[in-house]
């Protein structure tokens, strides 16, 4: 799905009315009705919570009418605070005032400082504050009340969490800077598609959880209408990947892979990585590990095929592995390399990281871990242009790779993932929440999977399998997207083992067995439609 900008937005609620014949009253009441339905679906025991609705004065206040009538239906008893004359308030949200209006009859109007300390006070014991006091039309920094507003729901009790109607007040729609004053919220959920703001700068840390809701905008209106090449990836961008294999298929058609992981004390990684690969459905794994590993990795998984390498004397691949073409000769018949998980940084292990690397063999390589490693403050030798490259890195690897701090791409993550893609012309893949898949064209998607259980030792391991395993399948054409889907199921794999084990007590493996899971979650969401 595209991300768009706010007049994008705006062009696609205008044109599914214009075109589609879908009244723009009908478009705010299924906007309230899904943030209504998240609520319900994410919370237990609604009728017992304190709910509190924050309501201005145009669109987006009238979604929250909508909110606040939907759980009236429901039984909650929620309080609605508009920051306006109910007179000042026009078209489709004055319609949506009046059914409330006509509902519940209750509506706490603010217009001052004096006039809010009810509200205020009453923020102290709420327990869900819905926020729909700003859209994606706001224009210039908020100010006085609305600001007091905003800054009191930023000092709610944690406990308390925020929902906000498509995009947390006074975040700007199209750069994510903050205007004068924006709220922290919890969850975002945002209606037809993201907004290009969201991913930009530090946005993240005020929209929380994003969730995108379709409202009844047709996807090819979206696809018409956005420009830009930043994508957030949804069950419909895989759907190339969800064809049945043919009748007559062998484990030939889907792809042999080299996994090049392991070190002494870190056997693990080279399991969960060659196990990955073959959950996501190669054919052939072939795990190649130093010599007094391979009997613990080859004990793990009866199914990978086990290589051993020469071992330096702490127990690493040596670069004697490279001597009489014995590495070449490996490669021969591999449809992706993937290279790094518990390769530890021995001098000699992460020169011969570098040397195959840079030699450029012709097949498609995943560099990950202590493969990243090898190239601290030697970045500039990595370079995709005569074949393909991707590079895996978390915030402290690129910080390395590219000499500066986590924070600094942390506050830059699409830019940072931008250029240096654009830089090394190899995709890079900037893991943390919301994943950010580059290519060196400019493209981009962002994940919208994954949780933070997925944050524990060896997840990242498995990414690397999981997208090695992919590339030997559909490496050939699509990478980009091949690797973004491998992305997308990590992520997906980890919320469904999340849902049965809760987010503490994750662990890398319970990834790998979910998978399957993962699989037929998204077959069944792309026969939905």
């Amino acid at each position: 799905m595209k991300v768009l900008t706010a007049a994008e937005t705006r062009d696609v609620d205008r044109l599914t009315s214009e075109r589609h014949g879908i009244p723009s009253l009908t478009l705010m009441e299924n906007a309230g009705k899904s943030v209504v339905a998240f609520i319900k679906q994410r919370f237990t025991k609604l009728v017992r919570r304190r709910i509190v609705v924050l309501c201005g004065k145009g669109n987006n206040g009238g979604d929250g009418f909508v909110v606040a009538r939907h759980l009236l239906e429901m039984g909650v008893r929620p309080s609605i605070y508009l920051f306006a004359e109910a007179s000042e308030i026009r078209g489709d949200a004055a319609t949506n005032l009046k059914r409330w209006q006509d509902a519940a009859r209750e509506l706490h109007v603010v217009r001052s400082s004096a006039e809010w300390q009810a509200g205020k006070a009453a923020l102290a014991s709420t327990d869900i504050i819905v926020d729909a006091l700003l859209g994606t039309g706001v224009r210039g920094p908020v100010e006085g009340l609305m600001r007091e507003a905003i800054d009191d729901i930023n000092r709610r009790r944690p406990e308390c969490a925020v929902v906000a109607v498509d995009i947390p007040s006074g975040l700007s729609a199209d750069t994510g800077e903050i205007q004068g004053a924006a709220v922290a919220a919890n969850y975002t959920v945002t209606f037809t598609a993201p907004k290009v703001g969201f991913f930009l700068g530090t946005a993240y840390l005020q929209v929380g959880q994003l969730f995108v809701r379709e409202i009844g905008s047709p996807h090819e209106l979206i696809e018409e209408i956005g420009k830009g090449q930043l994508r957030w990836l949804e069950p419909r961008e895989f759907t190339k990947f969800a064809i049945p294999r043919h009748a007559s298929g062998h484990k030939g058609d889907y792809g042999h892979v080299l996994i090049v992981a392991g070190s002494v004390g870190k056997s693990g990684a080279a399991v969960m990585a060659s196990w990955a690969a073959l959950r996501v459905g190669a054919g052939l794994v072939t795990a190649a590990t130093p010599e007094p590993v391979l009997p613990i990795v080859a004990a793990q998984i009866p199914e990978v095929m086990t290589e051993p390498l020469p071992a330096t004397e702490t127990g690493s691949i040596s670069l004697r592995a490279l001597e009489y073409e014995r590495f070449d000769k490996l490669l021969e018949g591999k449809r992706a390399l993937a290279m790094g998980p518990g390769l530890s940084t021995h001098t000699e292990t992460q020169q011969f990281v570098r040397t195959v690397v840079t030699k450029r063999p012709l097949v498609p390589i995943i560099l990950d871990a202590d493969g990243l490693n090898a190239f601290d403050g030697r970045a500039s030798e990595l370079t995709g242009s005569k074949r393909m490259l991707a590079l895996t890195p978390h915030p402290g690897e690129m910080a390395r790779l590219i000499g500066s701090d986590t924070r600094d791409v942390q506050s830059r993550r699409l830019e940072v993932a931008l250029k240096s893609a654009a830089d090394w012309a190899a995709c890079v893949i900037l893991k943390g929440h919301q994943t950010i898949v580059a290519a060196p064209d400019g493209r981009a998607w962002i994940n919208s999977t994954g949780n933070p259980g997925v944050a524990t030792g060896g997840t990242g391991d498995v990414l690397t399998g999981m997208l090695a395993g992919l590339t030997a399948q559909y490496g050939g054409h699509s990478w980009e997207l091949a690797l973004a889907f491998g992305v997308y199921l990590h992520g997906l794999a980890g919320d469904l083992a999340a849902s049965d084990l809760g987010q503490a007590p994750l662990m890398a493996t319970d990834l790998i067995r979910a998978i399957p899971d993962a699989f037929q979650h998204l077959y069944y969401e792309l026969a939905r439609g």
